[in-house]
Formats: C-alpha cells, sequence, structure tokens
C-alpha cells in the first residue's frame, strides 16, 4: 500500500525579516507543488528517491523525527517529485517535510492534525537550518492567503477572491538563512533602528490585510512598494531585484517588491490585467525571467498519482 501527499510553494507577500522577530507577515501557497508517495517495505533500511537532492536531508529528518517520536522501527519507501526547483524560492524544502509527515502519518495510521504537522515540520526545519519563522510551513500545510506570527502563534486565513500577481524569477539562489543571520547581526549592533523598519513594515501589513479583504488592489500594492524601500534599508535587496521591482512598477503595476529573505530568488508584481503583459515583458528585460504560478491555493492535499 502506498500514499501519495502534496503540499504547496509559498510566495510572501509583506513582513519578510520582520516576521523572524515576532511581527506578523502576510504569505500565500502557490500551485507549484511537492508530491510525496510513502509506502511500507521489507527490511530495516529506509529508501529515500529525491531527485532534488536538498530535499533529501528534509525527508531523512522528517522520517527520524516521525519514527522517534512513535517509536516506529518499520522501513518505508519515499519518493518525491516536484513542479517547481528548489533554485526559485519558493519554499520546496518546508513542502516536501510538511507532505513527508501526512504521508506518514496516515501510512502508520496517527491521524496527526493540520497543526502537528505544522510543529513537527518546524521542528524538523529549525533542527537543519538552525534559524526560520516557520511561515513558509504554515502556508504548506493550510495553503490559501495567511496572516502568521511566529512560532504558528497567529495562523490566520485571510478570505480573499483575488490576487493577480507577476512572479519574476533573478535567476539567483537566495542562501537564505545567510540572510536572517545578517539581519541578526544588525539587530544585535542596530536595535533602535531596525525595530523602527520593522514597526514600520508591520503597519504595512496590517495596511495591506484589511485592503486585501477589501479588494482594494492599488493600495496594496502601495504597501508592496513600500515594504521593498524598507528591505533595500535592511540591506537584503540587490540591484537586479531593484531594477526588476522599478521597472514592474514603471510599467503599469500597482505596487512590487522582493519576495523572501533576499539576496536573489523571486520578486512579485500586483497587476491589473491589462498591464500584465506589459510588465512581464519589463521583468524579462531587466534579465529576470518570469514564473507562471496561480496563488491563494490549496495546501496539502492526498493525489492519486504522484
Amino acid at each position: 500500500m502506498s500514499v501519495i501527499y502534496s503540499a504547496p510553494g509559498k510566495l510572501m507577500l509583506l513582513g519578510e525579516h520582520a516576521v523572524v522577530y515576532g511581527y506578523p507577515c502576510l504569505v500565500t501557497a502557490v500551485d507549484k507543488r511537492l508530491y510525496v508517495e510513502a509506502e511500507l517495505i521489507s527490511g530495516d533500511r529506509d529508501d529515500i528517491i529525491t531527485p532534488q537532492v536538498k530535499e533529501s536531508r528534509f525527508v531523512l529528518e522528517s522520517i527520524a523525527h516521525f519514527k522517534g517520536k512513535f517509536n516506529i522501527t518499520s522501513a518505508v519507501r519515499i519518493k518525491t517529485k516536484g513542479d517547481f526547483s528548489h533554485q526559485v524560492g519558493l519554499g520546496s524544502s518546508s513542502a516536501v517535510t510538511v507532505a513527508t509527515f501526512k504521508a506518514l502519518s496516515y501510512l502508520f495510521e496517527k491521524n496527526l492534525s493540520l497543526r502537528q504537522i505544522f510543529d513537527m515540520s518546524y521542528h524538523v526545519t529549525i533542527f537543519i537550518q538552525g534559524v526560520g519563522s516557520g511561515f513558509d510551513i504554515a502556508s504548506a500545510v493550510y495553503g490559501g492567503t495567511l496572516e502568521y506570527v511566529k512560532p504558528g502563534k497567529v495562523i490566520d486565513p485571510l478570505f480573499i477572491t483575488s490576487l493577480p500577481l507577476v512572479v519574476g524569477y533573478s535567476g539567483i539562489k537566495a542562501d537564505t538563512p545567510y540572510y536572517i543571520r545578517k539581519v541578526a547581526e544588525d539587530f544585535k549592533s542596530k536595535k533602535p533602528l531596525m525595530e523602527k523598519i520593522f514597526l514600520s513594515i508591520t503597519n504595512l501589513v496590517s495596511q495591506a490585510k484589511q485592503n486585501l479583504i477589501e479588494g482594494n488592489m492599488a493600495e496594496v500594492g502601495n504597501c508592496l512598494t513600500a515594504n521593498h524601500i524598507f528591505l533595500q534599508e535592511l540591506g537584503v535587496s540587490t540591484p537586479l531585484l531593484d531594477k526588476m521591482v522599478e521597472s514592474a512598477v514603471a510599467s503599469g503595476a500597482w505596487g512590487a517588491k522582493l519576495s523572501g529573505a533576499g539576496g536573489g530568488d523571486c520578486m512579485i508584481a500586483l497587476v491589473k490585467p491589462d498591464k500584465r503583459v506589459a510588465v512581464e515583458e519589463a521583468i524579462r528585460k531587466t534579465g529576470g525571467e518570469v514564473i507562471n504560478v496561480n496563488v491563494n491555493t490549496k495546501g496539502l492535499i492526498r493525489e492519486n498519482k504522484i
């Protein structure tokens, strides 16, 4: 018997870095997914088949944590498949961790709640990376668009019907732990300034949340662009990301910003339908790659095939 579960990737809308220090953020799930198939096998050694090497450690640690927690000795085979590469910064590690725990939960009839899966996945992520806020794990578990406060203190869905984003990939894989630690060092030496920036970002998160619910995309866009300026002040943007953001806004986007830890990976632009093509072309002209994704999508789901 085998079972297959998938979990979505994510995009940070507003609040990155501030979320690490207990401030709220907004995150949305994307329709690029990680699939995990789990089955019992004979013998005493697990068999892990992960085409993307980075995910293998997260799978292995998830299995070890699950077996240790429930005193399981049976061997399992885990196969994974992704709709997206870990290179693009959409949260493949979190998605594969979450889907692995859900598949193991089903396989061994443990009936774990979504909250338990979140907690166990967060434990594994911190064990491997040493740092992190868990917003990407919450997105992988619950899906949709969420307001999140570390470490799962707040996981509240935003009931929205539209979120017209264009996603641009810089072509550079960001080192998320490095940038989290970089900001942490600055926080130690410039705490009053950093707290002021984080409070300003928090105000933008609050404004964007309300305007998202009300469908006022122009104001949400203004919040995105303002958030990007604060991320520049934190020193986590790059000239290419800045150029992609600026070109998107100049081409008619309501607003734009980098999405994630910075140093590379993706940027997002909020656009009206008649400006989408122009914004996408502007991002390409800067050297960025447009990634076609749908957002505000489902969290953990069971699949028929991998």
